[in-house]
Order: structure tokens, then C-alpha cells, then sequence
């Protein structure tokens, strides 16, 4: 599989054939196809998987790492979120089984990613009491993060400024594993195993801290094949500390692996949950145009269905969501607490600043003169937005034209015209 450290998604150029369906997809306009090949702007680009859920011809792949680079830690531990449960039927492995067969893939530790999710909790109860914006909006999932700073600026101030449950998640579970072992924090490294290629992209280009707590990210289906493929091996355990079934068990923070569990969990009627990058960017303007003042809090998931969603899932996402919720269920009743101190420390580090992807050149009358010229060409242009051009737009044209990206050759509609 093609890999790339510098972003979350990647092209394989011999499988692709531009057939311009991921242009039509994509949300921020990332996508190009030029001389049939797609073509992503890394700076417009949320991370959210449009288009490698619509290519036909699996040419766009979510990156992650793999289990080989586990072994540049002394100590590894493995950060595992309950959307990775919702890939089984309960009645084949039960979660403490999946947990303990994740461990035996090499880990020293595994720890459940939904046991931060009460800390969030406890800390969004507080902070709605006297929010710097309303309605506060989740900051759990990265990719809407991410498209508030390119398309919403203005609601930067309403997001909740904590950390998502996975960063808190690899901070306790590297404080709890260097004081059992008496080790530096150096040497333990944490993996996340990713739902989506918007995850793995927060770890490695964290918003509000300088460094992400995860070291790496491992796919659900890389783990789901390896532990669906492992044999029972009797001999282990006889030196582990496996995992009980209270491990995991609290109800409501297993819920926050569907759209609205999050939201449920916190208690209140006021709440609005949205799934899908097309809803949720409609939802976002509703919000920045005011009319949404009477919510306090706004849980906004990209992926269809919340993290049961994600492309790095094997499972439909409706069933998978299905499961979640018979879990959280059953284990409603336990409710374990996490000693976690003062919330200062799961805190946002950094002011999150927006992304200007708008720009047309640091000089700003060159910058207003190819606004004007882009303005002109537009005028010549069909303006139906067809997407045979290899742009998402014919606005998107008229600026590639400007900027030498592409020409009116490109424009089929002019092409024929001219015939």
C-alpha cells in the first residue's frame, strides 16, 4: 500500500484513471484531476475519506503505520477505542477476549480509549456553566476540527477546549505503565488503533499542542484481520496480567463510539448530534449565522454514524452502530472512576488559529489582481459546475486558470461550443 508520512491520505497513481468522482465529494475542494490522475492540496484537505469511500477503483488509501514500528519502543502499549468491538459479533470474542488478543500482538499494555471519556464528560458539564461561545461543539473528531479552521473561523471560540478521549487515553495509560515499570516516558510508545485517516492524521500534526501524546496509529482492519486470525494459544497468560471482564465495562463512555454518545452522556436536553461532512457543514453555517442560539452543545461527527464510520472499519457502519448500543447497554450499570486530578492538564495547550486556503499570493494587490482576473474568467465560463474539467468547480477552474494550473482547453462545455 502506497504510505506517506506528510499527510492522511495518499494516491496510488497506476490504479487511478480520473474518473472525477472524488472531486464531487470532497467538501473543501482538495481534489484535482490532471491529465487523468487525481491530485490532492494538501492545505485544503481535511482528512475526512470521501473520496476513498466513493473511488471505484480503490486508487486513494488511508495511511497509517504498521505493527512492525511498535518496536521502536521499549515499552508499547495499545490504545483501543470500542468502535474496534463493534468489527465482531459478541458472541464469537466478547471484548475482554479482543483486548487480550490485541495484547498478545507484541503489547505491554492495553487500554481502553473510552475510559478518558469521563473526564470530557465531567469537565463539558463544567464549562457549559459559563462557555466562551455558544453552543460548545465537540472537539472529538479532528477532520471537523479541521474544517472549522479552513470554513468556519469564526466558531474556533465555540469549541470545547479539551483534548480528544485518545490523547487523554495515551497520557494516562503512559503515566500508569512508567510508574509500574519504573521506566522514562521515552521509552513507552502509544498506538492508537485508528478508525479513520482524519485520527491518524491529529497525531501527527496535533491541533492545539505541539506534540500528540500517540506515537502511531495501527488501521482497525490490519488489527481485525490479525486477532480474527489468531489460534487460541494455551500457554498464554501464564506470565501476562490479562484483562478482566470489568476492564472495559462503563456503559456510557462505550456509547461515545456512535453519533450522539458524546451528547447523551452529559445529561442535557439541549444538545444537537449531526453526522456526515455535508450535514454537519450545513449545521456549522446555521451556526455561524446565529440560528442555532438555543443549544448548548453541538456533537458533529464526519464519518456517517459517528467513528463506526470510519474507512479504516471493516463493519457496515449501521450495524456496527448497532452493536455499540447493545454494549453500552449492558454495561450501563458501571460506571468506574478515573482519577484524573485537575482537568488543566487535558486542557488544549495551544490557541487553535485557522487555515487560510484562500490565499492567492503574500503580495496582497498581486493577490486582489488575480482575484479580478479570476473574476473575468469565471464571466467565460459555463458556471455549471459539471466537474468534467478535472475541477470541482468552474469558480475552482477559473482560479486554476489564473494560477497556471490548468487552461480553457480543459472546459468540455467551451470545447463544444467551439465545434
Amino acid at each position: 500500500m502506497p504510505n506517506s508520512k506528510a499527510h492522511a491520505i495518499t494516491i496510488c497513481e497506476s490504479k487511478c484513471i480520473g474518473c472525477t468522482n472524488c472531486i464531487r465529494v470532497c467538501p473543501t475542494e482538495a481534489l484535482r484531476v490532471k491529465n487523468q490522475k487525481a491530485k490532492i492540496i494538501e492545505k485544503r484537505c481535511i482528512n475526512c475519506g470521501q473520496c476513498v469511500s466513493v473511488c471505484p477503483h480503490n486508487a486513494l488509501y488511508g495511511v497509517s503505520d504498521s505493527l512492525d514500528d511498535i518496536e521502536k519502543f521499549t515499552y508499547k502499549i495499545a490504545l483501543v477505542d470500542p468502535v474496534f468491538y463493534a468489527q465482531f459479533y459478541e458472541d464469537v470474542l466478547k471484548p475482554q477476549e479482543i483486548l487480550n488478543k490485541v495484547q498478545q500482538l507484541g503489547f505491554d499494555m492495553v487500554y481502553e480509549v473510552s475510559r478518558s471519556s469521563p473526564i470530557i464528560t465531567d469537565y463539558t458539564k463544567k464549562y457549559l456553566q459559563n462557555p466562551k461561545a455558544i453552543p460548545v461543539i465537540s472537539s472529538s473528531c479532528p477532520a471537523i476540527l479541521r474544517t472549522i479552521q479552513i470554513r468556519f473561523p469564526d466558531l474556533i471560540d465555540n469549541i470545547l477546549p479539551m483534548d480528544s478521549p485518545a490523547e487523554i487515553a495515551a497520557e494516562i495509560a503512559k503515566e500508569e505503565l512508567a510508574e509500574k515499570k519504573n521506566v522514562p516516558f521515552e521509552e513507552i510508545g502509544a498506538f492508537y488503533i485508528s478508525t479513520c485517516p482524519a485520527r491518524s492524521f491529529s497525531f501527527k500534526k496535533p491541533v492545539g499542542r505541539d506534540r500528540s501524546n500517540v506515537d502511531g496509529t495501527l488501521s482497525i482492519k490490519d488489527i481485525f484481520l490479525r486477532v480474527s486470525g489468531m489460534k487460541e494459544n494455551p500457554e498464554y497468560g501464564k506470565d501476562k496480567e490479562l484483562l478482566s471482564p470489568e476492564f472495559f465495562a462503563h456503559g456510557k463512555a462505550i456509547g461515545w463510539a456512535r453519533l450522539g454518545g458524546q451528547s447523551q452522556a452529559l445529561g442535557i436536553k439541549e444538545f444537537l448530534s449531526v453526522d456526515g461532512i455535508d450535514n454537519v457543514i450545513s449545521i456549522l453555517a446555521e451556526v455561524e449565522d446565529e440560528k442555532l442560539q438555543h443549544l448548548s452543545f453541538l456533537e458533529c461527527q464526519a464519518c456517517t454514524n459517528g467513528c463506526v464510520g470510519g474507512n479504516f472499519c471493516v463493519e457496515n457502519s449501521f450495524v456496527a452502530r448497532n452493536r455499540i448500543r447493545i454494549l453500552s447497554e449492558k454495561h450501563r450499570e458501571f460506571e468506574p472512576k478515573v482519577s484524573h486530578g485537575d482537568f488543566d492538564k487535558f486542557m488544549i495547550q495551544k490557541e487553535i488559529k485557522p487555515f487560510d486556503v484562500s490565499s492567492l499570493d503574500e503580495n496582497l494587490s498581486e493577490a486582489l489582481n488575480k482575484m479580478e482576473k479570476i473574476n473575468k474568467v469565471l464571466e467565460s465560463l459555463p458556471n455549471i459546475d459539471c466537474g468534467a474539467c478535472g475541477s470541482p468547480s468552474c469558480k475552482a477552474l477559473a482560479e486554476d486558470i489564473v494560477l497556471g494550473y490548468a487552461s480553457f482547453k480543459d472546459c468540455i462545455v467551451l470545447l463544444k461550443e467551439k465545434q
